[in-house]
């Protein structure tokens, strides 16, 4: 990796750029300290991730066909008994 202060790096620029587009990451530096790092467009698109949509994601993710044995059908069991909260009985035995 090249490094180049900030004005070496405006009069050198197009062969800044042109380092980065072959793949070796320059580093601009203010006042000694390294500041900034230019990468290939190639090189950016990888780091974050733009890299293709949703569906390639999921399509050639590594967990694809971890699931296939899974038995997803619904229970059709209610789990619990229904309550009638209609109207209580208050009848008695005298009625």
């Amino acid at each position: 990796m090249k490094q180049f202060s900030i004005f070496e790096g405006k009069n050198k620029f197009s062969q800044l750029v042109s380092d980065a587009a072959k793949g070796d990451p320059q580093i601009v530096t203010k006042n000694g300290t390294p500041t900034a790092v230019v990468i290939s467009f190639a090189e950016y698109k990888k780091l974050t991730g733009q890299g293709g949509t949703l569906g390639d994601f999921l399509l050639n993710s590594p967990l694809r066909g971890i699931g296939d044995g899974l038995d997803l059908t619904r229970n059709k069991d209610l789990g619990r008994p229904t309550i009638d909260f209609g109207e209580p009985d208050l009848r008695t035995e005298e009625d």
